[in-house]
């Protein structure tokens, strides 16, 4: 089935193309490429039929047709339901441990369109582009499908400011389903994530505009220097922990030691807890504090709270009963934000548990910056 889209209007933001001219030159020699794409859950390719037709990997093969003489490596880093403040936190580990040459970046459906997203986005974005190894980066903006909405405004003033090529399915894709000349039906199950054939039309804007860029791969272009932060920038130093590399104070709270196989099986390296009481205590550094948890589908579920210094007054309540119906859910809730710099004390205890309880609570990771 066809589909009558504008994929010259995706390119909202052409920014400084040095870096994606050189890796596609590169490419052109034949030199081994590692492309990685970084997300939520339209990166990962929730709901298209199987994961060779998710925009990722789509864009991949364009690569691989496009320069027949390379090995690419692909690296898809998309993790569902999760966002840029997340994503700042587990670059190192997903992403740049792959040392990657192009590396994509999708959360505008994951954030809010608010202050705080724009400042994690910008910690995200300054990570990538600011590594060693310095990746040609792709700033890609998806939106939901009944009412357009998503972070793309805070998001697009990063890539303004970073000359980031950026592109959005906002005036490409949902100008279409506006206007009535597709039915948004056919593109998308639950008005947020694509189907094969949305995930096909994601890909072909994104095409489109490497396709543009590599018509102009010859031509001269000076790289642009990392420019000052936007923002107070405090995420930009982001780190996780979790019980392979941090030694909390447990009481009745228990490592979970189970592998993890896979980018996106989440629930993993955390700690369990479930008796009321139980707590575990962390000392952590910097000005920006968040725990990650498990909220579960199946209830009852325990009932945590989380407390910063000792501050109970503003104590933050994690419920792991989840509402939603897709499935258990990788919840991050902000601690503190803008706080003063140093040390710092985080202890989470056990508040309410049932008899019935179907699971335990699982406190995933610790992210500070």
């Amino acid at each position: 089935m066809g589909y009558e889209i504008h994929t010259e209007k995706g390119l909202v933001n052409r920014g400084n193309l040095y870096r994606m001219k050189e890796l596609m030159r590169r490419a052109e020699r034949g030199d081994r490429m590692t492309l990685a794409f970084l997300g939520g859950s339209i990166t990962q390719g929730a709901v298209s039929s199987q994961y060779t037709n998710c925009y990722a990997y789509l864009v991949y093969d364009w690569f691989v047709r496009r320069f027949p003489k390379t090995a690419f490596t692909y690296v898809n880093a998309g993790v569902g339901g999760t966002p840029s403040q997340f994503g700042v936190a587990r670059v190192d580990e997903d992403v740049l441990a792959f040392k990657p040459d192009f590396v994509s970046i999708e959360f505008s459906v994951n954030d809010e369109n608010t202050d705080f997203y724009r400042e994690t986005y910008e910690g995200l974005v300054r990570k990538v582009y600011g590594n060693v190894f310095e990746p040609a980066v792709l700033l890609i903006h998806n939106m939901f499908y009944d009412t357009g909405a998503s972070a793309e405004e805070k998001h697009r003033e990063i890539g303004t400011h970073y000359h980031l090529p950026s592109v959005s399915m906002k005036p490409s894709i949902y100008g279409q389903v506006e206007a009535g000349v597709i039915d948004r039906r056919e593109l998308t199950p639950d008005d947020l994530h694509p189907n094969t054939e949305g995930h096909a039309l994601l890909s072909e804007v994104i095409t489109d505009c490497l396709d543009r860029i590599y018509a102009q791969r010859q031509e001269a272009e000076e790289p642009s220097p990392m420019p000052k932060p936007l923002t107070q920038n405090a995420y930009e130093g982001a780190k996780r922990f979790q019980n392979h590399n941090s030694a909390p104070v447990c009481e009745g709270f228990y490592a979970d030691h189970t592998p993890k196989k896979y980018v996106n099986d989440m629930f993993r390296r955390g700690w369990t807890a479930s008796k009321q009481g139980a707590k575990i205590c962390f000392a952590v550094e910097g000005t920006e504090i968040a725990v990650q948890y498990r909220k579960s589908v199946k209830h009852p579920a325990p009932v945590a709270v989380a407390v910063v210094d000792g501050d109970e007054e503003n104590a933050v309540i994690l419920d792991a009963n989840f509402e939603e119906t897709w499935g258990d859910c990788l919840y991050i809730d902000t601690l503190a934000h803008h706080i003063s710099p140093g040390a710092h004390q985080v202890e989470i205890r056990l508040t309410q548990t049932h008899e019935d309880d179907t699971v335990p609570f699982y406190l995933v990771s610790v992210i500070t910056a």
